[in-house]
């Protein structure tokens, strides 16, 4: 991004960033039913591009993924782009491995979700994310 150029924010764009293509095509469908704009990409350079192309005003990104991993995506946005709020997702949450989840708050997350997870879920700490409401 140009040095002088202000962030210029959408208000109900969310980047959904998953490697999966089922889980990625599941989220963009729960996400776009509960009134969102959705972008998706397949993994974090893509992601990355479609930031710097058109910053959303959220990212749900795996952790695991090809090319650069979520975590690496994280260090990058925050760099660049710090006001944009980011929910790491990731199996291994779930399987014991607080480290990902760990090192996905240090570098920046706003939260994270462990895979498998219910809408109900991830609508939640959206909604809270961008202002409508926290539960």
């Amino acid at each position: 991004m140009p040095p002088n150029e202000p962030n210029v924010i959408a208000t109900t764009d969310i980047l959904v960033i998953e490697d999966d293509a089922i889980l990625r095509q599941a989220l963009a469908e729960w996400l776009q039913a509960a009134g969102y704009g959705v972008r998706t990409a397949a993994d974090g350079r893509a992601g990355l591009a479609a930031v710097e192309l058109a910053p959303p005003a959220l990212v749900v990104t795996d952790i695991h993924m090809p090319e650069m991993n979520g975590t690496m995506l994280i260090a990058e946005l925050k760099r660049g782009y710090p006001e944009i709020p980011v929910i790491a997702i990731s199996c291994l949450f779930n399987s014991g491995h607080a480290m990902d989840a760990n090192a996905a708050i240090a570098l920046g997350a706003a939260g994270t979700l462990a895979k498998p997870f219910r809408r109900s879920d991830l609508l939640r700490v959206v909604d809270c994310l961008l202002g409508s409401h926290c539960r």
